[in-house]
């Protein structure tokens, strides 16, 4: 833990860096606190860009302090209380009947989309929709349709494959979690040549991750220097 000092020796209360699943994202941030030590699977409270949200407290990461930017720790304002808990339940069942409403009005208006996540932010004020989708899609009818039925604002966020498979999570061939939603802070070339020169086998089923394309995995023990990184994970 790291110990604040006030002037003339006073101290105050000890700070903390956890590790914090947040609702709507499938990687982990890193979030300070103030207080009393907190357990594993306490329910808090993190304060980020797009607001307050509901999150879970995985452990305790003071060790890696020194390697967080200020940019990457958020705040942890609270642990969430009994009304909270009610109130990202409710939630929770506004996102399902609105996952199923929207996938059926967009098959409704013949609509090139496949619907991934639907979030709904903790002060009630916006309803998120991530969808995947080949080409543009005119979604103003939708929208209109679900400001109607759900009377919030509605933001419709267009994604890849490889952020679907990192927002719905999974196992790789490893049998570990999926790189892009465990440590990998973002997506890295990557290329048929990085599976040859490792004596690879090409078929496509061996080689290709959960979002049908070539696994990121193949980066980090390419031979090969040129254009071939070994990215280790933040902390390790």
């Amino acid at each position: 833990m790291v110990r604040a000092w006030m002037p003339g020796g006073a101290r105050t209360q000890e700070m903390t860096l956890y590790q914090v699943q947040v609702d709507n994202q499938a990687r982990p941030v890193y979030a300070s606190w103030e207080g009393q030590t907190l357990m594993r699977q306490a329910r808090c409270i993190v304060q980020t860009d797009a607001g307050e949200t509901y999150g879970q407290v995985l452990e305790a990461r003071n060790f890696i302090r020194p390697l967080a930017g200020s940019g990457q720790v958020l705040r942890l304002l609270r642990l969430a209380n009994d009304d909270d808990l009610k109130k990202r339940q409710k939630h929770r069942q506004v996102e399902r009947e609105a996952f199923i409403y929207c996938r059926d009005q967009a098959r409704v208006l013949g609509l090139e989309m496949k619907l991934v996540q639907v979030h709904m932010y903790f002060d009630e004020t916006r309803l998120l929709f991530i969808y995947t989708s080949e080409s543009r899609v005119d979604f103003r009818e939708l929208v209109r349709d679900l400001a109607h039925r759900f009377h919030m604002r509605i933001e419709m966020r267009q994604v890849g494959v490889r952020d679907e498979a990192r927002l719905l999570g999974g196992y790789g061939h490893c049998g570990r979690p999926l790189c892009c939603c465990s440590y990998l802070h973002q997506f890295y070339p990557i290329t048929i040549r990085m599976a040859k020169d490792q004596g690879l086998s090409l078929n496509p089923a061996k080689i290709s991750g959960r979002c049908g394309r070539l696994m990121c995995c193949l980066r980090y023990e390419c031979p090969s220097k040129k254009g071939c990184q070994n990215p280790a994970p933040a902390g390790e």
